[in-house]
């Protein structure tokens, strides 16, 4: 486990632009955190240097997939129910593509999750500090948290 501490906004932008300098592709990522934690601005930071500049909160469609390189796509599961409505919408076949895939909500859909994969969970709120904790589950992603 690694933990940064956040101060503003664009910090947890610039750890999202160095993260995604270090996955490997196919990645899995899945977050974890409160209202405000950061979740979203930690992926725009993503889709910035991978080359979007509109990352936005998937909440309403669930998933927003971005033309990028490497493609990343980015779900929210803040409205699900359960995993069940995760895999109606082909999760399974997200997973299978060459991509990044960033998952906001993760603890909605944990049984979701797959195997190995990079947790983050976003702590804080507000104007206050956001500390992140990245474990990596798998060693593929040992080398990215070790790589930050």
């Amino acid at each position: 486990m690694k933990t940064f501490v956040c101060t503003t906004e664009q910090e947890t932008q610039s750890l999202g632009r160095r993260l995604v300098r270090s996955l490997p592709v196919p990645s899995f990522v899945a977050l974890f955190g409160d209202l405000g934690a950061g979740k979203t601005a930690l992926v725009r930071g993503m889709g910035a240097l991978v080359g979007s500049d509109e990352v936005r909160s998937p909440t309403f469609t669930i998933v927003h997939e971005y033309e990028t390189n490497p493609q990343l796509i980015h779900f929210d599961a803040y409205r699900l129910t359960d995993a069940e409505e995760l895999f109606a919408i082909g999760f399974e076949d997200y997973l299978a593509q060459d991509a990044i895939l960033v998952l906001e909500w993760a603890e909605r859909v944990q049984e979701a999750l797959p195997r190995e994969r990079l947790e983050i969970r976003l702590f804080g709120s507000g104007d206050d500090p956001r500390t992140l904790e990245l474990h990596a589950i798998g060693a593929r992603y040992e080398s990215v948290v070790n790589a930050l």
